[in-house]
């Protein structure tokens, strides 16, 4: 099936983390230092700002959102009316940026770590996924992975799925009761596509924002594409399927370089269409 974006708001630097939550796309403008949420309107609304740049959201199982703060390693939470709390710190165990996150039913959330000094050009290392548990609690539950970033989990709960953006795959685990991971395995191995930010379909599809080749793509376990849209001239950096019905498509999407996102220039957009299979629960 062939589908076409067309640009629901605009004028943010760079996106991350989008989550519908309770009728609204909730989204973070990581280099525009706040976390915002957006009506299927379009209509804008900024939550808070965070000063030391928002990545991942999760929604906990009371409604509770916790958004990553990347440059000082801390998960905080924060309320709809913009009221802001530390829910873990990182930091001292964590020496670089956290990065997207993903929570299960019972409160656990996955959380990424970048391995190195992106933002000033340090040579890649692999990265860490951490496990926060309910409380802030954390532990490491996989190592040795290459820019972990988006996550999805199975609707049983038993299987966790990352993208390894500089692996180009995404990656499966098993999930035990307690939140730990075993069996790790390639689930969709992707060529020359860059995985950043994904999402989970009600066919057991994976939406995958491939970076660095300016496309959303899905595609089924074992690497079968099953759709394409493509963005020519603009990263694909993160999706997230909701709407009243769970069938509306949000792609997130930057126009620049990576020079423009740290001079802040306002180059990133939500894009919107309509698509065959509704949500599947996660993120």
């Amino acid at each position: 099936m062939e589908y076409r974006l067309e640009t629901l708001s605009d004028d943010f630097v760079f996106l991350e983390g989008p989550r519908w939550h309770d009728g609204q796309l909730w989204l973070s403008d990581q280099w525009g230092h706040a976390v915002h949420a957006l009506a299927e309107s379009g209509e804008r609304t900024k939550v808070a700002d965070f000063p030391q740049r928002p990545s991942g959201i999760s929604v906990l199982p009371d409604g509770t959102v916790v958004v990553v703060s990347m440059a000082d390693r801390r998960l905080l939470s924060v309320t709809a009316d913009g009221v802001v709390a530390e829910y873990a710190d990182l930091s001292e165990t964590v020496p670089h940026d956290l990065n997207d996150t993903v929570a299960d039913r019972a409160g656990n959330i996955y959380v990424g770590t970048v391995g190195y000094d992106i933002v000033n050009g340090a040579d890649f290392k692999p990265a860490e996924l951490f496990l926060v548990r309910p409380g802030g609690r954390f532990e490491v539950v996989a190592d040795g992975l290459e820019f972990p970033n988006g996550a999805v989990i199975t609707p049983d709960g038993g299987t966790l799925i990352v993208a390894e953006t500089f692996g180009n795959r995404l990656t499966a685990f098993t999930r035990a009761a307690d939140g730990t991971l075993s069996g790790r395995r390639v689930w969709a191995a992707l060529g020359e596509r860059t995985p950043d930010g994904i999402c989970l379909d009600a066919s057991g599809a994976v939406w995958v924002s491939s970076f660095m080749t300016d496309e959303f793509v899905r595609v089924g376990e074992g690497g079968e594409v099953l759709d394409v849209i493509p963005v020519p001239g603009r990263r694909a950096v993160a999706c997230a399927l909701g709407g009243a019905d769970g069938r509306t498509f949000f792609g997130l999407t930057y126009a620049g370089a990576h020079e423009d996102i740290v001079s802040g220039r306002k180059l990133a957009r939500v894009e919107v269409c309509r698509v065959a299979v509704r949500a599947g629960g996660s993120p």
